[in-house]
């Protein structure tokens, strides 16, 4: 598609300069060039969208986001959420669409090309992948642990299982719901701590995370892309099944007040630090800012009204989210009504039932008082059977809670899977509902990992010439290595290990990473100068309040939830984690241990040491270099630009005459290159005095690295405008291209 793009744009100045058909025949070649790169233009702005929103309405949304809600009180968490959707995530998603579609670089280069001191941002951000993409695969393997699971009928987590030996604590499956012991015992098989068998894998996830990561694998060897209908079915399909859901759910006892309490607002729950952090984080997560993700899609794409863009992509995640957690939220409900007394009395009634039928014998007929007694007497009673018919006793037993839960049932990130597995029960032919709903979970979590793996692997290749040499080792090495990563999550403590990568080390490490990215643009490069760069670039000016938001209102506040994250980590006192107690039945909260917390500092301060580290392997290389003299380099290098680059603005700009376009790209050149040799200090600063007084850059430690790099960014800014297809235009029709060359050195004279 690029290929014929290029192309395209290729034959028009051909045509001009070498056609000699008649003009009607000319005309006809230029509209049909002209709707054809329209037509691909269109194409990867819409493509662009629809990677955008599959990417946002993913895991984020239907996943993290319900149990997230749900642990932070409901309306208070969606209420913060939108705040700062709408004041962080709105600019900083703007922020890097704008980055990659200008600057047409990956998200390593397109640091070193703007701060070249603060290169390692990139590296950082592939570093923030690897964990978001270890950590992900597992949520993958438990949704394909439900799918091989939804070929069984009846659905095995309806129903208790039967076990061979029936003791006591074999009536823990009564005391709560099936869907969450299914989650607990059947899935996870999990241990009672984070710290208790971690060297002991599961059996089903070790396969099934094998399965995944040889999957991701057989896609990057076979190089398969996503067309265009599989984007849109991946988008509509999730949609589709969550209204029927919903609807579905409508009709449960204690609809209405599970709503009613999902958009309750206690303003009291404001003060909790801890909200801030996890909607913070969310926002983060959810929309892939901080991963480079964002930057490396956005510079294939088409279009330029990137706000409109971000708006959409941050609407359509606050609805899908919104979707989710209603459903979440009526399944909690009905599992409360449902539970303690009103359990007692469907399970003795659904007992006599099948004695009349003659399933179960006359001697599994219940005591005629047994709804008047404690909940726990009718655990003794079940208890008090022989074994064969307490077998047949607890098999058949409806699905809900003998114990009474007065508070919440569930609060780990199981939530989603264990109430859709509910929903999906509650439809005639629930089989086939289950494999749809979770194939389709399937397909979205391969499909926004893939993209978190191109963001690795892309931006390697091109700064690595063996792995550009050999794309297929890298591949082979980041499968390998994400299968030995995540086998740690296979552990009957993994999940409580993944919710404190959830939970504590990806949203701290998203966080440092964004407040350099927003730090080094808005501050060190400068919003103002990069929004007159821009303006030259795309010919239109960028979104108003862009600069403001990016210098006075992200940056703070992102500073403020890094200080939140440090400090909860410093004191650890209010983090906990929820962890399944077998004998109890029930969740219970652990705080996490200090050696856990150790290992949160430590993968951190890992992720983010190449932002340090790569300055110094500047300065160290540097050190014997000697920086040539900038205005000789700068007369040396004009001629040979200002010809590429009259040759390319067109392609920006509506047609001119060629004198008015050359000065107007001298003066251009010029002013980003004196600019790059006098960094800007702060936000929309545009005057010389305030690059005078800068003092970002005029600390002697970094007086020489800052010139001789700032050197390298002036002449990487204006090489990035060559493209390839205006050398080989230059190539073909040098003789069309000598009569303009004097006239523009006099212009440079």
């Amino acid at each position: 598609m690029e290929s014929l793009e290029e192309i395209s744009e290729e034959e028009s100045p051909k045509e001009r300069h070498t056609s000699s058909t008649p003009s009607w025949k000319l005309t006809a070649k230029e509209i049909l060039a002209t709707k054809t790169q329209n037509y691909f233009a269109q194409t990867k702005r819409a493509e662009n969208i629809l990677i955008q929103i599959a990417f946002s309405i993913g895991l984020s949304s239907i996943w993290r986001f319900p149990y997230l809600c749900h642990l932070n009180g409901g309306g208070s968490f969606i209420l913060v959420y939108f705040f700062m959707l709408l004041f962080f995530g709105v600019p900083l998603m703007y922020m890097e669409m704008i980055m990659g579609k200008c600057l047409r670089v990956d998200n390593i280069r397109v640091w070193k090309q703007l701060v070249p001191w603060l290169g390692g941002i990139g590296y950082a951000s592939i570093l923030v992948c690897i964990l978001v993409s270890l950590y992900n695969s597992i949520i993958i393997t438990w949704s394909l642990s439900y799918l091989s699971n939804s070929f069984r009928y009846p659905l095995p987590w309806d129903k208790c299982p039967l076990v061979r030996n029936i003791n006591v604590t074999d009536l823990s499956c009564l005391q709560t719901v099936t869907h969450q012991y299914f989650w607990y015992h059947t899935t996870l098989n999990a241990s009672n701590h984070i710290e208790e068998e971690v060297e002991t894998l599961v059996l089903n996830l070790t396969l099934g995370i094998f399965t995944v990561w040889f999957l991701l694998f057989l896609i990057m060897m076979v190089g398969l892309k996503i067309s265009m209908q599989t984007l849109i079915f991946s988008v509509f399909l999730p949609y589709i099944i969550l209204l029927c859901f919903l609807i579905r759910c409508l009709f449960l006892e204690g609809a209405t007040t599970s709503l009613r309490r999902m958009v309750t607002t206690e303003f009291s729950a404001w003060a909790s630090l801890d909200l801030w952090r996890q909607a913070g984080g969310h926002v983060l997560y959810s929309l892939g800012l901080g991963m480079g993700t964002i930057i490396l899609f956005s510079y294939k794409s088409g279009g330029d009204n990137y706000a409109q863009v971000a708006s959409l992509v941050i609407l359509v995640n606050l609805v899908t989210s919104l979707l989710t957690t209603s459903i979440i939220f009526i399944v909690l409900g009905f599992w409360t009504t449902t539970s303690g007394h009103a359990c007692i009395k469907q399970s003795v009634s659904k007992l006599m039932q099948l004695i009349d039928e003659g399933v179960l014998p006359q001697n599994a007929k219940p005591p005629k008082d047994i709804l008047l007694l404690p909940t726990l007497d009718y655990i003794k009673w079940i208890n008090s059977l022989p074994g064969h018919l307490r077998q047949k006793v607890i098999h058949l037993s409806p699905s809900c809670s003998i114990k009474v839960q007065k508070e919440m049932f569930m609060e780990g990130p199981g939530l989603a899977l264990a109430a859709f597995s509910q929903v999906v029960s509650l439809f005639p032919g629930s089989s086939f509902w289950a494999i749809l709903f979770f194939m389709a979970l399937l397909i979205i979590g391969l499909s926004n990992l893939m993209r978190l793996l191109e963001g690795i692997v892309f931006p390697l290749q091109n700064s690595i010439s063996i792995f550009r040499n050999y794309p297929r080792i890298l591949s082979a090495i980041v499968c390998l290595g994400g299968f030995l990563g995540s086998l740690v999550f296979t552990s009957r403590a993994g999940s409580y290990i993944m919710y404190l990568f959830d939970d504590l080390l990806v949203p701290l490490t998203l966080i440092i990473t964004v407040v350099f990215q927003n730090m080094a643009l808005a501050w060190i490069y400068g919003a103002g100068r990069f929004r007159e760069e821009m303006f030259s670039e795309m010919g239109r000016p960028l979104w108003p309040f862009s600069s403001f938001l990016w210098c006075y209102v992200t940056l703070p506040g992102l500073l403020a939830l890094l200080t939140i994250c440090l400090m909860q980590l410093y004191q650890g006192t209010h983090l906990y984690y929820t962890a399944w107690n077998t004998s109890g039945s029930q969740e219970v909260k652990h705080l996490y241990p200090r050696n856990s917390l150790g290992w949160v500092i430590f993968l951190s301060i890992l992720t983010f040491l190449p932002i340090p580290v790569h300055p110094l392997h500047q300065w160290w290389s540097l050190q014997d270099y000697v920086a040539p003299d900038p205005f000789e380099k700068l007369m040396s290098k004009k001629t040979p630009m200002l010809s590429s680059m009259s040759s390319q603005r067109p392609k920006h700009h509506s047609v001119k005459s060629p004198e008015r376009t050359s000065n107007a790209s001298t003066r251009r050149l010029s002013m980003s290159l004196l600019r790059s040799l006098k960094p800007e200090s702060g936000c929309l600063s545009q005057d010389s005095e305030k690059y005078e007084g800068s003092s970002w850059f005029s600390l002697p430690l970094l007086t020489s690295l800052s010139s001789s790099l700032t050197i390298r960014s002036a002449s990487l800014r204006v090489s990035r405008q060559v493209s390839p297809a205006s050398i080989n235009t230059d190539n073909s029709y040098k003789g069309g291209e000598t009569k303009e060359e004097s006239p523009k050195e006099k212009s440079v004279q």
